[in-house]
Order: structure tokens, then C-alpha cells, then sequence
């Protein structure tokens, strides 16, 4: 106890020690061999230990606080506990309070016979109120994680491995892991430990096995690259077939415009040559229509010149006769046409004289007498 004494040294020896010191996160829960008779107060659901009130023997129901208490550490111990979340690591890492220094990767048989090895990360809480009773249950926090939380988890993951083949523990890796928490933490309440959470880290199937997957997954990917290279192939043929086509598409089209052109050159011709036909039968009845209408007028006149001259003889007709119309006729006719009726000289009487008459009429005719052509 702190404070000032009065003792005898020839009776007492006094030997002085630091006060017991208790971290911040940590509660230590005391434990004392001496003091008045305990009297448990932990209740009658409480079978695995007694909780006795501060000063008397046995484990204090009311731990230490974080700071520096004087207790006499010849007849008391004092147990720290964390109150922080603890980390256990079944792998070779270890946490620096060393609690899992003693725990390794836990090594499991699965379905189909194969073993294997998981590391396996656990996370607890132990509240202020229930250190106490964890300390008198399982008298520290060593203990807590070698006689609870290594079987526990260590004998879960067993059984659970034993239902599954080893490809089934891989592939639904994260059902496993929410199982493995849910069955963790209704183990261990009843150590008034609370679980936070269940972690599977590393896991280390056969390696025979391994291979046979690491081989089929190559081939998958190898096939699946094939068929991308040859996808790409493909696609590249496509592409070139399509700049070549790019590149001729110009022709193409000046062909395409020069059909055009020439269809229209030819429906253009077409329709001139129509024109042309049109116009030549549109002339040519013109023509044989003006043809018609001159011959019908000749024809006409001819009928109408016939028409007068034949009314006319028959005019003449009755008024000089047949005869004398004729006569009339025959002398118009000859007439029109020159022809002498009477002759210019007529020789009458003997031969002679008219021959001689005949000859000095026909001088006189043609001007006189000629002179003879000189030699």
C-alpha cells in the first residue's frame, strides 16, 4: 500500500516495487492468494470459475484500468488482458504480442484424398466486463489461444475440408470463409470470447494437382489466343479486302458514271433518231399531202379546162353544126401551130412560064439575087 509507515526493522524488512502498470487497450485482471474467504459472485450460469469481489482471495471480479497500481506482487498476480482486437495468425508471420507464436498453417485432407495446408487469420475481442471470467475460465490469455482458439479453428477447418474436394475449397474460397466465421464464433462464445471475423489467406494445394489445372488453363488460354490470332486474321483480310475495294471505288464509280453517260448518250440518240423518224414522216406527209392537194387541184383544173372546152364544142356545136365547128377546130388548131394552108408561089399554066415565075418569086422572097462567092 502507498503511503508513510511506521515499522520496525528489527521486526519487519520492507522491500520496495515499482507499482504495477497497466497499458492503455489492456485491463489487468487480478488474481490474489491471500485475503478474506471468497465468496463467488459470478452467479449460478457461471460453472467454470468464482468471481469474488476486490480484497478477497480468488479472481477479482473488477479489473485494473489502464495506469499504475499498487499491488503486492508476492501474494497477487495481475493478468493483462487486451481489450483491442487480437490478431492470430495460423501461418509463419507472428503479431507482436506473440500470442500466436505456437500456431502454424493448418494442414487439412479434403474429399477426394489430397492434402493441403491453409494459413488462416482469426480476429477476437474480449470486453473489460468479461476478462475476469476468461481469466477464470482458462487462466490466461496463453492459454485462451493454445486450449480454445487453436482447436477450434484448427478442428473446423479439418471437418469442413473433409466435405469438399480440394478444386471446391479453391472455387468457393469465400463461402467457406463466411462459414468457417459464423460456426467460429458460436464456438467460442461460450468462452465469453467474441469473434470479429474469420480470414482464409494462403492456400497450398498439391502440386501434382496444381499442375494438371495450370496445364488444362494454359491450353484454354492457348486456344482461346489461337482463336484471337486467328479472329485477327480475319479481320485483317476483311480490312484488306476492304481498302482494295476503297482503292477501286473510284473506278467503280467513273465506270458506273460512264454507263450512265452512255445510257443516256444512247436514249438521247434514241429519242433524236425518234425526232428524226418523226419529223421525216411528219415531212413526207406533208409532201404527199401537198402532192395530193396539187394533183387533186391539177386534176381540178384539167376537169374544169375539159369541162369548159366540152361545153364549148357543144356550143359551137349548136350554133354552126358538127361539120362547121370541126372545120373551125382543124383551122385554130393549125393555126396555133403555123401550118400554111395556101402555099407562098403557085404555078399556073405551061411549064415553062411557071417554072420561070416560080423562080423570080422565090428571089424576091428571099431579098433579091445573090452574088456569086468569090473564088
Amino acid at each position: 500500500m502507498s503511503g508513510s509507515w511506521n515499522l520496525n526493522p528489527w521486526l519487519v524488512q520492507v522491500e520496495q516495487v515499482p507499482l504495477t502498470e497497466i497499458p492503455i487497450g489492456y485491463v489487468g485482471v487480478v488474481v490474489s492468494y491471500v485475503g478474506r474467504e471468497h465468496l463467488d459472485v459470478s452467479g449460478d450460469s457461471f460453472t467454470h470459475g468464482d468471481l469474488v469481489e476486490r480484497g478477497r482471495k480468488g479472481v477479482w471480479v473488477e479489473p485494473l484500468l489502464p495506469g499504475k497500481h499498487p499491488v503486492n506482487v508476492r501474494v497477487m498476480k495481475v493478468e493483462l488482458v487486451p481489450t483491442t482486437n487480437i490478431v492470430l495468425n495460423w501461418a509463419q508471420r507472428t503479431e507482436a504480442h506473440h500470442y500466436d507464436e505456437r500456431l502454424s498453417s493448418i494442414s487439412v485432407r479434403s474429399k477426394d484424398g489430397f492434402s493441403f495446408s491453409l494459413d488462416v487469420s482469426q480476429i477476437i475481442h474480449i470486453g473489460m466486463k468479461n476478462a475476469p471470467r476468461v481469466i477464470s475460465r482458462v487462466g490466461s490469455m496463453q492459454n485462451l489461444v493454445d486450449h480454445v482458439l487453436q482447436p477450434t479453428v484448427g478442428n473446423y477447418f479439418r471437418n469442413s475440408a473433409q466435405q469438399v474436394t480440394v478444386l471446391d475449397f479453391l472455387w468457393a474460397r469465400s463461402e467457406r470463409q463466411k462459414e468457417a466465421f459464423l460456426n467460429i464464433q458460436r464456438a467460442i462464445e461460450a468462452y465469453d470470447v467474441e469473434c470479429i471475423d474469420t480470414l482464409i489467406g494462403d492456400i497450398a494445394p498439391p502440386a501434382d494437382l496444381m499442375k494438371t489445372q495450370t496445364d488444362r488453363k494454359i491450353a484454354a488460354e492457348l486456344e482461346r489466343t489461337y482463336d484471337a490470332q486467328r479472329e485477327a486474321e480475319v479481320q485483317r483480310q476483311t480490312l484488306e479486302r476492304e481498302t482494295a475495294v476503297a482503292n477501286l471505288q473510284k473506278e467503280v464509280v467513273r465506270s458506273e458514271q460512264m454507263v450512265r453517260i452512255a445510257q443516256q448518250n444512247a436514249l438521247a440518240a434514241a429519242e433524236t433518231a425518234k425526232g428524226d423518224a418523226t419529223a421525216t414522216r411528219v415531212r413526207a406527209e406533208g409532201a404527199a399531202a401537198a402532192v395530193r392537194m396539187a394533183g387533186e387541184g391539177e386534176a381540178s383544173s384539167i376537169r374544169a379546162v375539159g369541162a369548159a372546152k366540152a361545153e364549148a364544142y357543144r356550143q359551137g356545136i349548136e350554133a354552126v353544126g358538127a361539120s362547121g365547128y370541126t372545120a373551125m377546130q382543124l383551122a385554130a388548131i393549125l393555126g396555133e401551130n403555123k401550118v400554111k394552108l395556101v402555099p407562098d408561089i403557085a404555078v399556073t399554066g405551061d411549064g415553062s412560064g411557071g417554072l420561070v415565075n416560080a423562080m423570080l418569086a422565090r428571089m424576091v422572097a428571099a431579098g433579091g439575087p445573090h452574088e456569086p462567092a468569090k473564088q
